[in-house]
Parts: structure tokens; C-alpha cells; sequence
């Protein structure tokens, strides 16, 4: 997905823009860095892996940061389903990788946005590139966003910078030294309780967070990339990079509803610090051959990495008030007990391969292996005792291409993959003892377009079963076995078609087929089963429509409508998120070549709806409401 593109169709956040990918959609909250994602069945960001600029970050306690302004992004890659043998365990539902602007060695290119919306929403981003001499070329992106948000106490602000230097050193060998740092204060909002099982819309602008909490993440990525074509044949890559985070919640996420007295029982009053450095190199190189006289690409290369993640926090989550829901003053929390409670070291390395070989001009052969190990430790900041225990995993793909005409191709592909029962760095020491959840999928589809390329459209199928869940023992609940397993089944299409008279229509949609094939969780004691039912928040519908039309020389008018269906906040499939539509809409003017105006009207119907569940499900993180933002970029 093209960056420009989704600027112009007025996506303002990384999440708005990946949600509208194939089969893609959103699971976000303030507890995992607003990122959360759910793909073919999977969710959660051990199972949905996201990267920057090609760049796995390991991930602590479930909670990815960064990236998320999309001024800074020169595209958007989707790869569904096993993706292991290229980036390591945490990627059975698919991968996410945001690649950002880099420099322009040719031409100068600036530009100025600057936005205004409802809830007093403000936008300013500054764009820069260009040669600064024959071999070295720059580019800078800054973009600052602030609201006063659309929930009482819902103000948030952010800063984007990215900056990267491009040295030519020969037509063959060039670096990207780059630096991209993210501060956020999203709102803190985690979403109104039920009322009786029900959404009460008299709260929908309530927040019932404390009136001093805080939420703030710093990111930054330093990086330097090489390429190398050493020969026609031979081309080399490397990239090494140093990731550090910083996390900061103060909150209360907790508001059940009590029936009896009518009332809320604010609980759950939490203070968290998270402290991640992450050093690494990845490197590959790539030989094209033949072999018998059959074309043949060959790519080799490892991973190195070594992790370390603090964990502080005021556990145990203690505090409690009672509040009418309809009329309260907000609670002010100051924790007094919080300390460092968990620092644990990864080290990984990893050796994989690829390789791709064209039986004839239509038929080619593509395989994949990968093997991972992994040396963690973890020790225990109050009790002062430290574990420690290794990993290993192989993963391995192998498929199939054949082009019957240029401009059609049919594929199928068997993967096996791996994924951690828990977000790796931050394992308990209870999850220590386990082994890596181990899944494999059978994906076969066909790609094409028609009409000169005017029209082009994709078509996919695919079964994964993932094994290793942990579950209760069915004879003895309070034992946790390995024993489970989870399965989906599902068919992706997606279609773009240039009509003519200056309109476009683009579409993709997925029907699945999510369950527990052998589930099973302790409840007062006793392994209840949840065998058959859906894993929580996987839709099994969901689809985006979008319509571009040029009606005059220099305006656009542009539509789309995203539909979620229904999904289950609990593994008991008790609580339901019922299905939504969003609709928005657009009105680009271009006055000159070098100015644009655009008008936004998001969720145009002023929906109400549930983004996604908190607290166990009993709570609704609700989608924001109608909105308008008008803008203006001009280029220089």
C-alpha cells in the first residue's frame, strides 16, 4: 500500500491504514500500544509480527509503540499468513512492514501539511529531500499532531521525526544511515463498562480513567543499511540498527458494573514502566545462476540480536472507588510502591535461506528454511532470583508458481512456522517451561489483471493449524498443559478496477472459519472445555470498499466504508462485539499542481460501535465518532 495513496484517501494513523489492508483488522488498546491486529485467526502481536523498515522489534509484555504517524511512511507491506523463515517466531497470522521515506538521490522534494479538525484536532508535518551532492542525499520528515479528543479528558499529543543520509559511494554501493523517533500521549481511554450486558450510549463520551493519568511512549530506531551489488549475480545486504523504548502508563483500566447497587467499581490502579534496548544485525546475500540451464535465485543470511527488557510496575494492582456512572468526579491515583519488578536478556541468532528455481518460463520452485535459537534469562527484581532457558525452532516453506499467461499467476505454498506461547522477552516463569506453539498452513490463490492492467484483482485460500496452546489438564485444572490447538480456514479476495470518466473502485473482503480445536481453561476449579468455539476478536466477515472520481479537472471526490463483523471478547463466546460499518468521506481540490486542499468527514453516519474489548470484555473500547478535518499541503 502505496504511502501517498493512503495520505490522500486521509488516513492518519499506521493502525486506520493497515486495518483496511485484505483480511486485516484492528484489536487496539492502550495496553498494547494501540497496534493490536488480527489476521487469518490470529491476533495479538505474537502472532501478528510487525516491522519497521524491514526490522523485527521483540516484543515485551504484548505492547508495540511504533511506527504509527503516517506522514512518514513511503509504503505499507502485508505478507498473511506464516511468514517464519524470514523473520523468526511471531508471525502464524501474517506481517506488517512499514517502510519509511527514505532519500532522494535525484530531485528535490518539500512539502508543508498543515490540518485542523473537530475536538480542537491539530496537524502540522514538514517534508525534505534531496541530493547534497553527487553521492550524498538527505531526507527529514516531521509531523506533530495534538486533540483535545472526543471524550472528556481525552486530550493526546504526539511528535514523528525521521530523519536518514544516503552516501553513494559507487553506482554499485550505497548506505542509509537514519534515525527515527516517535513521542506519543495517546488518550487514555480504555472504554465504557456495560450496563446489564449492554452498551449504555449515554456514555459513550465518558472517561472514566483517573484525572491524572498519564501515558507516554518514546521510540527510537537508529539504523545503517548497505547495499552492495558486487557483481551482476551478487548482491549483498546488511543492516544494522539499535532499538530503544521507553513506556510509561498511570492509570485505572478497570470499571466494572454492579448491578445490585447501580454503580461502577473502579479497580486495577496501575503504574508501568517498560525499558527495551535492542542491538542486532541482519544480513543476506543474493546469487542469480543457473542451474542445467534453469534460471535460479539463492539468498542466504542470519539474524543477531540481543535484547534487554525492564519491567517496573506497582504489582499488585491494588485500589478501588465506587462511582455513579452517569455522574462522577474522576479519581485521582498517585501509586506509592512502584519498583522494578523484571529484567530479562535474549540473545538470538538465526541462519536462513531461500531459494527460487524457474523450472521453464511459466514454472518456478520456491523453498525456504530457517533455523532460530534463543538464550533467555530472567530475574525476579523483588525476590532476586534468577532462570534462565534456551529455545530452538526451524521453520520451513516450500511452493509452487505457474504463470499459464504473463499476467496471470496461480500459486500454492505449504508453510510451518512458530510462535511463543507469550510475547517472548517477557516470559513468566511458569511460561519458561513450555516450548515454542508450532504452526502450518496450506495457502493456494491465483493473482492477475485484465485490460491492460486496468483492472487487477487476487484470490486466496488457505487452512492453519497452530498446536502447543497451553490449556488446562483435563483430569487435574490446576495443572497447565501444552496439549492445545486452534485451527482456521478462510478465502481472501481482493479487486481494483479503473472504470472510466475518472472513477475507481477498489475492494477486499474474507470469509474464515476460526475455532478452538482443543481448548480448555480452569473455571472454580473445573476444566471447562471451549472446544469449537472462536477464538476472541476474529471477525469472521470483514471487508473494505473504496471509490475515487475525478468529476472536474483538479477535483476528486472519494468514499470508503469499512465493515467488521461480529466477534467474541471471551474465549466462552458469552460476550459479543456486535458488527459495525464505518463510512467516510473526501473532497480533494487542487488549485494549482503545487497546492492541495482536501476535506475529511470521517465515520459519516456517526456510527456507534465497539473497536475492540477491555476488561476481559466486559468493557468497550468504542470507535470515535463523526468527525471533520480539513487540510492543506502545498509542495515546493
Amino acid at each position: 500500500m502505496s504511502g501517498d495513496a493512503l495520505r490522500e484517501r486521509g488516513d492518519r494513523t499506521v493502525m486506520e491504514a493497515v486495518t483496511q489492508a485484505t483480511g486485516i483488522t484492528g484489536v487496539a488498546g492502550p495496553g498494547n500500544g494501540n497496534s493490536g491486529l488480527s489476521a487469518r485467526g490470529f491476533t495479538g502481536v505474537t502472532s501478528v509480527m510487525q516491522l519497521y523498515d524491514g526490522t523485527q522489534l521483540y516484543v515485551g509484555s504484548g505492547t508495540v509503540t511504533f511506527p504509527y504517524d503516517i506522514w512518514t511512511v513511503d509504503r505499507i507491506e502485508v505478507l498473511s499468513g506464516p511468514a517464519s523463515v524470514l523473520y523468526g517466531q511471531g508471525a502464524i497470522g501474517g506481517v506488517v512492514n512499514v517502510v519509511p521515506r527514505r532519500p532522494n538521490p535525484t530531485n528535490f522534494e518539500n512539502s508543508v501539511r498543515l490540518a485542523i479538525g473537530s475536538d480542537n484536532t491539530f496537524r502540522d508535518a514538514v517534508d525534505s529531500t534531496g541530493p547534497l551532492s553527487s553521492k550524498a542525499s538527505y531526507r527529514l520528515d516531521v509531523s506533530h499532531n495534538s486533540s483535545d479528543g472526543w471524550v472528556d479528558r481525552g486530550q493526546s499529543d504526539s511528535l514523528a521525526i525521521s530523519g536518514s543520509l544516503r552516501v553513494d559511494m559507487t553506482p554499485d554501493l550505497h548506505f542509509v544511515l537514519s534515525n527515527d523517533y516517535g513521542n506519543q500521549n495517546p488518550m487514555g481511554y480504555f472504554g465504557v463498562p456495560l450496563i446489564n450486558g449492554q452498551l449504555n450510549t449515554a456514555l459513550r463520551y465518558k472517561n472514566f480513567n483517573a484525572s491524572n493519568a498519564t501515558i507516554n511512549w518514546v521510540d527510537n530506531w537508529t539504523q545503517l543499511k548497505t547495499e552492495w551489488a558486487a557483481t551482476d549475480y551478487i548482491t549483498i545486504h546488511n543492516d544494522v540498527y539499535w532499538l530503544s523504548t521507553n513506556r510509561h502508563w498511570r492509570e485505572i483500566e478497570a470499571y466494572p458494573y454492579q448491578k445490585a447497587s447501580a454503580t461502577i467499581l473502579e479497580g486495577t490502579f496501575l503504574e508501568v514502566y517498560h525499558n527495551e534496548s535492542q542491538y542486532g544485525d541482519h544480513a543476506d546475500a543474493t546469487f542469480r545462476s543457473e542451474i542445467f540451464g534453469m534460471k535460479n535465485e539463492f539468498e542466504a543470511g542470519f539474524d543477531l540480536n540481543r535484547v534487554r527488557f525492564e519491567n517496573s510496575s506497582n504489582t499488585p494492582f491494588a485500589g478501588s472507588a465506587t462511582l455513579n456512572p452517569f455522574n462522577f468526579t474522576p479519581i485521582n491515583f498517585t501509586p506509592t510502591t512502584t519498583a522494578p519488578r523484571l529484567l530479562t536478556h535474549t540473545d538470538q541468532y538465526a541462519p536462513f535461506t531461500e531459494d527460487r528455481l524457474s523450472l521453464t518460463d511459466q514454472v518456478s520452485l520456491v523453498a525456504g528454511l530457517r533455523y532460530d535459537h534463543y538464550d533467555f534469562s530472567r530475574t525476579d527484581m523483588a525476590a532476586h532470583t534468577t532462570t534462565s532457558r534456551g529455545f530452538s525452532s526451524s521453520s520451513w516453506r516450500t511452493g509452487i508458481v505457474y504463470n499459464p499467461v504473463p499476467n496471470i499467476a496461480l500459486y500454492g505454498q505449504f508453510a510451518n512456522a512458530t510462535d511463543p506461547v507469550s510475547s517472548l522477552i517477557s516470559l513468566s516463569v511458569a511460561q519458561e517451561q513450555f516450548t515454542l506453539a508450532r504452526g502450518k498452513e496450506f495457502e493456494a490463490g491465483v493473482k492477475g489483471s485484465l485490460w491492460d492492467n486496468r483492472a487487477e484483482w487476487t484470490f486466496a485460500a488457505y487452512e492453519i493449524i497452530k498446536k502447543n496452546l497451553l490449556i488446562a489438564d483435563p483430569i487435574n485444572p490446576a495443572i497447565t498443559d501444552q496439549i492445545g490447538q486452534q485451527s482456521s480456514h478462510g478465502l481472501e479476495a481482493s479487486f481494483a478496477f479503473d472504470v472510466g470518466y475518472g472513477w475507481r473502485v477498489q475492494a477486499n473482503g474474507t470469509i474464515l472459519r476460526a475455532k478452538f480445536d482443543r481448548f480448555a481453561s480452569s473455571v472454580g476449579g473445573v476444566a471447562v472445555s471451549y472446544a469449537g468455539n472462536t477464538p476472541p476478536n476474529v471477525p469472521s466477515r470483514a471487508a473494505n470498499l473504496f471509490a475515487t472520481w475525478n468529476f472536474l479537472p483538479g477535483w476528486e471526490a472519494s468514499s470508503g466504508l469499512q465493515y467488521v463483523g461480529h466477534r467474541y471478547a471471551d474465549n466462552a463466546n458469552t460476550l459479543i462485539l456486535p458488527s459495525y460499518y464505518v463510512f467516510n468521506l473526501g473532497l480533494r481540490w487542487f488549485p494549482t499542481e503545487r497546492i492541495e486542499t482536501a476535506v475529511n468527514l470521517y465515520n459519516a453516519l456517526d456510527s456507534v460501535y465497539a473497536a475492540a474489548p477491555s476488561n476481559g470484555g466486559t468493557q468497550w473500547v468504542l470507535g470515535p465518532p463523526r468527525a471533520i478535518e480539513a487540510s492543506v499541503t502545498v509542495k515546493f
